[in-house]
């Protein structure tokens, strides 16, 4: 059974999207598709002491583009991005465990397109900091037609996934009788009962980077996003 999801590549995501890509066989980065302004693309939120705050790229405000064209002009954010990760988690436990990493990619790249930067950061830290051995492709890697779910469908169908997980967002527009015809199983994620971490500035809030889990609990970071699944299992073994 070859499990596949297909999503948008998004600026350093929270831990529920690398959850699908460790349930993934192949992941694939939807980038050929509309380009959404306001949304998780450019930007993620961080925890500061004044509340949960946005790290945004800027990347201009015009419509018409795919998110694989979307160019990065402005090079100011990335200091800026480095400052404000330096300054609000420079005392978390594991803060310098991947800030040379983080410093060489603020400071020693200059990137000019978001998909490329996108994709970079989260292969990295799928594959070095979470041990996820997903296999990664790019949606322009398929010669897919159609729009919207035709298209994904043509994706899946070229992938020979035989099932493909989908964030429970999606059930409000998914046609699931497209799915059935087709021979795939749908799987929606469930994001819900992630186990809390030590976190600066209560109250505890899970919607954010990645990066904030990987700075506080460092090599443990994969327990609390699915580890902890496989130990109520054993829980629930043991009391049967």
């Amino acid at each position: 059974m070859k499990t596949v999801s297909i999503i948008q590549s998004n600026y350093i995501p929270w831990k529920g999207y690398f959850d699908i890509i460790n349930d993934s066989d192949l992941f694939v980065f939807y980038d050929d598709v509309q380009y959404t302004k306001n949304d998780w693309r450019n930007r993620n939120k961080i925890k500061t002491r004044n509340g949960a705050s946005w790290l945004t790229i800027p990347v201009g405000s015009k419509f018409d583009r795919l998110i694989h064209e979307v160019e990065i002009n402005d090079r100011t954010w990335q200091t800026k991005h480095w400052k404000t990760l330096s300054l609000e988690y420079k005392d978390a436990p594991y803060f310098n465990m991947y800030k040379d990493f983080f410093r060489y990619i603020y400071f020693d790249i200059e990137w000019t397109n978001l998909s490329i930067l996108n994709q970079y950061l989260i292969k990295h830290i799928s594959r070095e900091f979470l041990g996820i051995n997903t296999t990664f492709k790019s949606s322009l890697e398929f010669n897919s037609h159609g729009q919207k779910l035709d298209k994904l469908i043509d994706i899946l169908i070229q992938a020979e996934a035989d099932v493909y997980i989908s964030g429970p967002a999606a059930k409000n527009y998914i046609d699931e009788k497209i799915f059935i015809d087709s021979g795939i199983k749908l799987v929606y994620k469930n994001y819900n009962s992630y186990p809390e971490y030590p976190q600066f500035h209560p109250p505890f809030e899970h919607g954010v980077t990645i990066l904030d889990l990987l700075f506080q609990v460092g090599p443990e970071a994969p327990y609390y996003i699915w580890g902890w699944r496989q130990e109520s299992k054993e829980s629930l073994k043991n009391i049967r």
